[in-house]
Formats: C-alpha cells, structure tokens, sequence
C-alpha cells in the first residue's frame, strides 16, 4: 500500500474503533503486507484492516470464534465489541484480542502440539472451505499460462508443473478434515498465553500433512501419528504454490522475485531427496 493508503487504512481503524466504543486514540501499526494489523490504545485491541474487496474477514472472524469455543489455541475476536466486520472508507475493520508476545518463536514440540490441538478442534467444526486442490489448480493457472508468467523460464515451469501435479496424488490418499492452511510460523503467535494461530482466510480440506508441509521440519518431528511420505510430497506441492504465486500479476509479496528464487532452489533440493 502506498503511505496515503496505509494512512487511510489507520485512520479507518481508528475511527471504527472509537464508533464502538473503544478508545484508539494512538495506533501503532504491527504488520504490513495485502492488510494491516494495526495495535490501537489505550483500548490494546487489534484492528485487521483490508481493501473492501478481500471480503474474508467475517469467515476469519466467525471460524476463529468457533474454535475458541472448542478449546483450540487461536486468536480470539475482540470480546468487547460484536465479531462483524465494518466498512469504511474503502477498507473493512475487524477486532482482535491484542496478544503481547513472550518470545520471538514458539518451540517446535509446543508447535507441534497447538497444531495438534487446532487440528483436533478443526475436526469439530462444519464450515465450507475449499478443498485444497483449488488452491493447486491457481496456481497450475498462473505457472501453466505463458501470457500470465510470460517471464518464468521454460525449464523452470516445467518444474512447477510436474511439483504442482502432486495434488492429484495427495488427494487421492484419503483421510481429509478441514485445516488451517498456511500455518506457518508467521500465523503463530508466541502469547503470554500460549501460542495463538492467526489467519484463518487459507482454510481449505485435505490431509494434516498439508498443514504440516508449511512447518519447519523440526516442528513436524514432534507432530504424532504424520504419514512422512505423504508429508514429503505435501512439502514439494506447498513449495511449487508458494513459487506459482509469485508469477501472479497481482502479487504484492515483497521482493517476491528473489524469495521465488530461494523457494526454488528448496523444491529442487525436495526433489533430489
């Protein structure tokens, strides 16, 4: 975003806040990407806002309220306002429980356990979420299609091509229930608390080991009962998206031709082992 955007995004945030009831009179922005997570005090609370088109908000918000109720280790809505979203200037605002950090990174065995936990809790729930083989064929669209990457390298494509045709394999093994998505490290929080999953607009269906894939392969160690086979062929599948999704025209990923590059050089490595 530019820093007019971003300017507006918290002045959205802060606005919103004050119409329910809280008290924003400074905003400290957190985390910057497609959205923002911007700390608004002395009311401590967490405004997410996003361009008015990405409409996840309310499925963020209505999923993660569910699995707090089930016990599992998320990010909880604000509880001092409704858990709906609000339109305003462009943007809409979301409110979340504000979580001071206790370290900069959760152990891999207590990783492991809050994803087994969050897992746990997923299996509970009956919400619709795409399968895991429409995220595959977006990105199949992106690196397959030379007029939407017309600068990918053909040796390169071919190589994502063949990675991403892993998804058909994987689905067909079976054992599916709904999952995070992309819980990687940067969607665990490292609470006071215990450690809290964040962002929860990548729910899809599939295996755990897809889940898994987006760990570090400490984390996965800890993590009981994983098909390794099948998590081995997840990591190659998630490293080919990540990839794909840099091609996109629209991306906004920073510095994403280099960090496709890096990915890259990982999915060959997979590939050799």
């Amino acid at each position: 975003m530019t820093e007019s955007r971003a300017a507006r995004a918290v002045a959205a945030a802060q606005a919103v806040a004050v119409s329910v009831g809280l008290d924003a009179a400074e905003a400290v922005v957190l985390h910057e990407s497609n959205k923002y997570a911007v700390r608004l005090r002395p009311c401590d609370a967490l405004a997410r806002v996003a361009p008015i088109d990405e409409q996840v908000a309310q499925f963020e918000l209505d999923v993660a309220g569910k699995l707090a109720a089930a016990g599992a280790p998320v990010a909880v809505p604000e509880p001092r306002v409704p858990a709906r979203v609000v339109e305003r200037d462009g943007f809409t605002v979301a409110f979340w429980t504000y979580y001071e950090p206790a370290a900069p990174e959760v152990p891999p065995a207590e990783y492991a356990a809050a994803l087994e936990r969050l897992h746990a809790g997923m299996r509970g729930l009956d919400v619709p979420a795409p399968h895991f083989t429409d995220r595959v064929a977006e990105a199949l669209a992106i690196v397959a299609d030379r007029e939407v990457s017309p600068g990918l390298p053909e040796e390169d494509r071919a190589v994502l091509i063949e990675a991403l045709d892993l998804g058909r394999h994987i689905a067909a093994r079976g054992n599916e229930q709904l999952l995070h998505g992309e819980p990687h490290p940067g969607n665990l929080l490292a609470a006071r608390e215990g450690p809290r999953f964040i962002d929860f607009e990548t729910c899809c269906r599939g295996p755990v080991e897809f889940d898994l894939a987006h760990t570090p392969d400490a984390v996965a160690e800890h993590y009981r009962g994983a098909d390794r086979d099948l998590l081995r062929e997840c990591r190659i599948l998630m490293l080919a998206m990540i990839i794909a999704w840099r091609w996109d025209p629209a991306d906004r990923f920073p510095d994403g031709m280099r960090f496709a590059a890096e990915k890259l050089a990982e999915l060959r490595a997979e590939f050799r082992r």
